[in-house]
């Protein structure tokens, strides 16, 4: 204890000697005392740190010099005493002797390896305080970083109070403009039922003078009639007989005056007779032809090829671009020698099919947004389409512009298609509506109100069968404009089709299937037809029947033309390679000979077996 305690002090008084080497040059007595102050603070550290060191080696040492003072002590008593004791009892001590100095040699060799812990000890002390100061760095690191993101999270919820701001100034905006929009389509409401009412209210007017003049006329010929009824004309028969030449002059004066007579009477009914006629004519075409946009000759019936089967195409015979943009729907004419196509181009083209293929006839302008769907009318000679401007349009074949704009509906048209009886034609809607019109007053006549969006109809004799977006297709009577049957369908109906006999329904569904219902029966039964890999493209592809009635076509979304066996339920072929988008349409010639698909990348496909 004493040498370390020497070691410590000549240490201290080292570091007094080299501290007053350093300081004590140049300095005052002021500054005396702050190095002198500065070299005790050293050394009391100093001190406390070493003596914190060597605590355990103190405590060890002082141990093992308390029994070496004891052993010392026994073996003085034993020398001053040597008389008293045996020699027993001096064996006994220097048995004890020597056992003090193997604890001796042993507490040396614990307090060597204590050292060598405390060495250890410090080398991981060291290393803990070099890990603390490094995750103190990072814990700094961290702090600095989360008062960067605090600083991000408000600057971010500044801009997003100011987003908010502008968000609920834009709603209220919006707000605004939905009344307004609201307003001005309650508005538009009022104005249309207006301007329909005007109109209806202009026919009966024109109706009334029609039937006025009608009357007028029919009177005057009446009046005609019966003045040329109660005329009388006398035959002069002295021509054929001999005259005498002796007759006086008084009688040559009367005969003279009475073939006067005779002449003016003849000269009358031979003036009156044509006009008579004429207006007989007029009269009978006007009671025919009522007020009509069409003429006599479209009125009457011309004979339609009967298919007696049809073909199943195997090849394509022509593939072109038939519009500038994509093409929603076609239609063969009854004849089979004119297709029409429709797009989203705003025009309807009229194809010329001849030797298997399509020749470029006419272009029908007049909507002001894309075409849903074409119908020809049975004589070929009118074609009426539906728009996306919320209206329907009918053309003459020959001419470029519309004869009839059909307007009330608040949506989009998605079907048009011309009643059973000659003069009227049936729209459906996605308002939700089905309108008929009277084509002679160009009015609409009748509205159904449905619970769906329409999607395509049908008109069989004296009743309407629409497809709807709830999964339903709904038949209306005509004359009550009431629903008479719901039957339920697969999924949302994209289309309808009707065979040529009105006995069977087709219906495409977005489930991938279609749908054919037999509508002689009652208990309406229904046939699924699907085949690996056919989907549905769209909300509104069409599929159809063939004119026999034997098999059904559809377009798919991989641009393939599926053909299905209605009597087998069997897919009959596949048509495939041609089209590079999904079809929307198909049509099948009345003469069963070719098949015809659109797509929405303005490619039409002329299809047959040749």
């Amino acid at each position: 204890m004493a040498a370390v305690t020497g070691r410590v002090m000549a240490d201290t008084a080292g570091g007094s000697e080299r501290s007053g080497r350093v300081v004590t040059p140049g300095g005052s007595g002021r500054s005396a005392e702050t190095w002198k102050r500065d070299i005790v603070r050293q050394l009391k550290h100093r001190d406390l740190s070493q003596h914190a060191m060597y605590q355990d080696l103190i405590r060890f040492y002082t141990q093992l010099l308390e029994k070496t003072s004891l052993a010392k002590g026994i073996l003085g008593c034993s020398i001053r005493r040597p008389s008293s004791d045996s020699s027993a009892s001096i064996s006994s001590l220097l048995q004890r002797n020597n056992q003090l100095k193997k604890t001796t040699g042993e507490l040396a060799y614990q307090v060597v390896e204590l050292q060598q812990q405390i060495k250890i000890k410090e080398c991981v002390l060291e290393e803990q305080h070099a890990r603390l100061l490094e995750e103190e760095r990072q814990l700094a690191g961290a702090f600095d970083g989360r008062r960067e993101l605090q600083e991000q999270v408000e600057r971010v919820q500044e801009e997003n109070g100011v987003l908010k701001m502008e968000y609920d100034a834009l709603l209220e905006r919006q707000r605004r403009a939905e009344m307004r929009l609201r307003e001005e389509k309650v508005r538009g409401g009022h104005l249309l039922e207006d301007m329909i009412h005007l109109k209806q209210q202009a026919a009966a007017r024109m109706n009334s003078r029609n039937e006025r003049r009608s009357r007028a006329r029919q009177a005057n010929l009446q009046k005609e009639l019966q003045t040329a009824a109660r005329s009388k004309v006398t035959v002069d028969s002295s021509s054929s007989a001999p005259t005498s030449r002796s007759t006086s002059p008084k009688n040559e004066n009367q005969q003279e005056s009475t073939e006067r007579g005779h002449a003016r009477l003849f000269r009358s009914a031979s003036a009156t007779s044509p006009r008579i006629l004429a207006s007989i004519k007029e009269l009978f075409d006007r009671k025919r032809r009522g007020h009509s946009v069409c003429s006599l000759e479209e009125d009457l019936m011309c004979p339609v090829g009967v298919c007696v089967s049809a073909r199943v195409p195997t090849r394509a015979r022509q593939v072109l671009e038939a519009h500038e943009q994509g093409i929603n729907a076609v239609r063969f004419s009854s004849s089979s020698d004119l297709l029409a196509t429709g797009g989203t181009d705003r025009v309807i083209k009229l194809w010329e099919v001849r030797g298997g293929l399509l020749t470029h006839r006419a272009t029908l302008d007049g909507s002001t947004e894309g075409i849903t769907c074409i119908e020809f009318n049975q004589t070929g000679l009118r074609i009426l389409a539906a728009s996306y401007d919320k209206s329907a349009l009918l053309w003459q074949r020959d001419e470029s512009v519309p004869k009839l704009t059909l307007t009330g509906h608040s949506r989009k048209v998605t079907a048009a298609r011309f009643s059973s009886c000659p003069h009227q034609v049936v729209t459906g809607s996605a308002d939700r509506t089905i309108r008929l019109w009277d084509l002679h007053r160009a009015a609409c006549v009748q509205v159904a109100e449905v619970a769906s969006y329409c999607s395509d109809l049908v008109c069989p004799e004296n009743c309407i069968i629409s497809g709807h977006y709830d999964s339903k297709i709904r038949v209306w009577d005509t004359r009550t404009v009431g629903c008479m049957q719901e039957l339920p369908a697969q999924g949302k109906v994209t289309s309808l089709d009707l065979s040529s006999d009105h006995r069977q329904l087709l219906s495409c569904c977005r489930d991938d299937c279609l749908q054919l219902v037999d509508l002689r029966r009652r208990s309406n039964e229904r046939v699924c037809f699907r085949a690996d890999g056919f989907k549905c493209g769209s909300d509104s592809t069409k599929a159809v029947i063939s004119p026999d009635g034997s098999f059904l076509a559809a377009g798919s979304a991989d641009g393939a033309v599926y053909i299905w066996n209605v009597s087998t339920g069997s897919l009959e072929t596949r048509l495939a390679d041609k089209h590079s988008s999904s079809i929307s349409a198909v049509s099948w010639s009345f003469s069963g000979e070719y098949v015809v698909s659109v797509d929405k990348s303005r490619l039409a496909v002329l299809w047959s077996d040749i």
